[in-house]
């Protein structure tokens, strides 16, 4: 309404506060139920627009091993994996009318605003680093591929695919009885499915978790190779963590030991939900079922 903005313009101009309705919030935010989003697209001029060059995404479902590849890229003396970022999730409001005028006066739109933002925030987080790449594995940037992928058009892509049905088993594991077993597979299945998504629009390196706990240097060497660095030994190392936290990665004890260790045995064929057949399928874990004719 019109006499709430001017109240609220009245109240900017008199105390430097506005008031702003606070929208709800909860779990489903952060699983990535997208938020209404004004038409995005990539930089008018990248050298100047963005500061970040070639920065590095994991793509992964949750509780499929993206902390530990996090920290064997971490290891490497050209790539920094901080803890998910969730860089996304920060928003751009206008302050007033005026604000939202002058800024598209220039060209911005909100979106436009949130990728500068995001990329400032990021480019910091690597200088102070003193490193070359940033690598970000925000499970829920699968999401917002598309998003991702338009704010950095140099942006590189590694998607991590896991067993459906060990990730299910780990999230409702994760869980501590907030979930059912079912609950848990068909709410990891979101994730899978954005991913699979993603993994149809991006080029980029696929890579299994069971690869990469059987023979991670090998895995390592592949990843290095299409990220054009060169391999380094320390990452099958990574030793000690410096944020270990539930909700910013894996907080469990295979991470803590600092060492690549050995994955779960698969779970059979009559351990697999029939929520998850059909992805278990389409990422090679189980045979394809071809109907009649």
């Amino acid at each position: 309404m019109k006499w709430q903005r001017k109240a609220n313009d009245a109240l900017v101009g008199l105390t430097g506060f506005q008031l702003n309705r606070v929208g709800k919030t909860g779990s489903s935010a952060d699983a990535g139920v997208p938020a209404v989003e004004e038409p995005f697209g990539p930089p008018a001029d990248p050298k100047v627009d963005r500061l970040l060059v070639a920065p590095i995404f994991v793509l992964s479902p949750v509780r499929s091993g993206s902390t530990l590849l996090r920290a064997m890229l971490n290891a490497h003396s050209m790539l920094h994996a901080p803890h998910e970022p969730h860089v996304r999730r920060l928003r751009v409001e206008f302050g007033t009318s005026l604000a939202e005028r002058a800024m598209r006066a220039l060209g911005h739109n909100r979106a436009d605003l949130e990728h500068l933002l995001w990329d400032r925030v990021l480019h910091r987080e690597l200088v102070r680093s003193g490193k070359t790449f940033f690598v970000d594995k925000t499970p829920a940037n699968a999401f917002a591929y598309q998003r991702v992928a338009a704010c950095w058009p140099d942006a590189r892509f590694v998607f991590l695919l896991r067993h459906p049905a060990s990730i299910a088993r780990s999230w409702y594991e994760a869980g501590a009885g907030r979930r059912t077993p079912e609950e848990a597979a068909l709410d990891a299945l979101r994730y899978m499915k954005a991913v699979q998504r993603a993994r149809g629009a991006l080029s980029g390196c696929t890579v299994r978790y069971e690869d990469l706990t059987a023979a991670p240097e090998a895995e390592a060497r592949r990843v290095c190779d299409f990220l054009d660095v060169p391999w380094e030994s320390e990452m099958l190392a990574y030793g000690e963590q410096a944020v270990l936290e539930k909700g910013l990665g894996d907080w469990k004890d295979k991470i803590r030991s600092g060492r690549v260790q050995p994955g779960r045995d698969l779970p059979g064929p009559e351990e697999i939900p029939d929520s998850l057949r059909s992805m278990c399928e389409s990422w090679g874990y189980l045979p394809a079922v071809t109907e009649p004719t």
